[in-house]
């Protein structure tokens, strides 16, 4: 006859980490009085059931009219490293929603996490620079990083993170420094990235790539914020190139026209010793971080962006080809990256077919072009950039037919008119 027992197991819909949720709309306020309870058992079950219930953006709206965030600040200083950990894991995943990211920024919450910069627990560092990464990505969330102070500490954070959480505050950085530069390069940003460039993770070594391609923000008044457009009947099917586009110039100004205004585009600055291009490439270039794009040549970073040309990864490869780009805008980038023996690798990338890097190698040798020794070297290549015309992107066509221009470019002589 079988006899009745009593399980030592309890019954599986039941989970003693969480707790208990009430029915319906008692449910969050109810945890949000069980987060400020004296009890950490109490805190921690509350918090763990939390975490679950902020996947949903409805709860997530529903949590911060509640003033759940309120509560999550004041546990982000709890002497319990589990009570940190899961209060920062709530925040992360609030800051995947759209919801999440502005009731964050308002509630002052980047202010709040600084603290856990130096926290003992990895995860829950992990856990901070996730939310400062998601956040930084809108504009009032980068400026809350810069108002908080937080680049400097980001900046020294490089030399001493794990990678997994350098690769984050990369990241973070790389968004902050399109709304101001200076707080990085006063830090030493610079020759920290240059030497993150060597790193053994290739996803660290694109994304200080991509760093130092921010270190480029267009000033207030820059000439890139102009919006006319010039139509020449050098652009093949008189298409028009707009100032700051998709293409590798501003203004498209044909070789050889007589007037000076034709031959300088407005927003444009030559040198007197300028081999003669008409500086055709973008006013927003021209109007970069001089401080930055100085510091980028200062430290020979320009080497350390060739050598990951020939990198494995493709993201590797166009970001380093992109802040090369704007390296080059200066003379000294222009010179130091002749020295270096830019164009053979920049050819490379252009001659693949499907290398991702291609426009950006393209605009590169554009700007290399505008030295007598480098429009030489170029024009024994000209028929690599006339293959790129037929490439499926319009960028890429358009990119082609501009370097085509300045390397077929020939100074203007006044007896050519006799």
């Amino acid at each position: 006859m079988a006899q009745p027992r009593i399980s030592a197991y309890l019954p599986p819909d039941i989970d003693p980490t969480k707790a208990a949720l009430a029915f319906g709309r008692r449910a969050l306020p109810k945890l949000n009085e069980e987060l400020q309870s004296p009890e950490l058992l109490t805190q921690q079950r509350a918090l763990v059931a939390l975490c679950d219930l902020v996947h949903d953006p409805e709860k997530v709206y529903e949590a911060i009219a509640l003033g759940f965030l309120d509560s999550l600040k004041a546990l982000l200083v709890h002497e319990d490293r589990t009570v940190r950990q899961k209060t920062t894991e709530v925040l992360s995943v609030m800051a995947l929603h759209s919801i999440g990211r502005e009731g964050l920024i308002r509630r002052g919450v980047i202010s709040a996490l600084a603290g856990l910069l130096d926290d003992p627990v990895d995860i829950c560092r992990k856990n901070t620079h996730q939310v400062f990464d998601m956040l930084a990505r809108l504009p009032e969330g980068a400026g809350g990083v810069l108002q908080a102070g937080l680049i400097p500490p980001l900046v020294l954070k490089l030399e001493t993170e794990l990678d997994e959480i350098q690769e984050l505050i990369l990241g973070t950085l790389s968004n902050c420094l399109r709304v101001e530069v200076s707080e990085a390069l006063a830090a030493g940003a610079v020759p920290v990235l240059k030497e993150k460039l060597s790193h053994p993770y290739s996803a660290i070594r694109s994304k200080a790539a991509w760093v130092l391609l921010e270190i480029r923000p267009v000033s207030a008044g820059g000439s890139s914020r102009r919006r006319h457009r010039r139509r020449h009947p050098s652009v093949p099917g008189g298409r028009t190139v707009p100032p700051g586009g998709t293409g590798a110039v501003a203004v498209l100004v044909a070789p050889g026209c007589g007037s000076r205004r034709a031959q300088r585009p407005r927003g444009c600055r030559g040198s007197r010793h300028s081999s003669g291009a008409h500086s055709l490439y973008p006013s927003s270039l021209r109007s970069s971080h001089a401080e930055g794009k100085m510091a980028v040549f200062e430290e020979e970073v320009i080497p350390a962006l060739l050598s990951l040309l020939e990198d494995a990864q493709p993201a590797v490869q166009v970001n380093s080809a992109g802040a090369l780009m704007f390296a080059l805008v200066t003379p000294q980038g222009r010179s130091s990256a002749m020295g270096a023996a830019a164009i053979p690798p920049l050819l490379t990338l252009v001659a693949e077919e499907t290398s991702k890097a291609r426009l950006n190698a393209i605009k590169a040798l554009t700007l290399l072009a505008e030295l007598p020794e480098g429009r030489q070297t170029l024009l024994e290549h000209r028929d690599t950039f006339q293959r790129c015309l037929d490439d499926p992107s319009e960028a890429v066509q358009r990119a082609a037919e501009i370097a085509i221009t300045v390397i077929d470019w020939k100074p203007f002589c006044s007896r050519d008119l006799f």
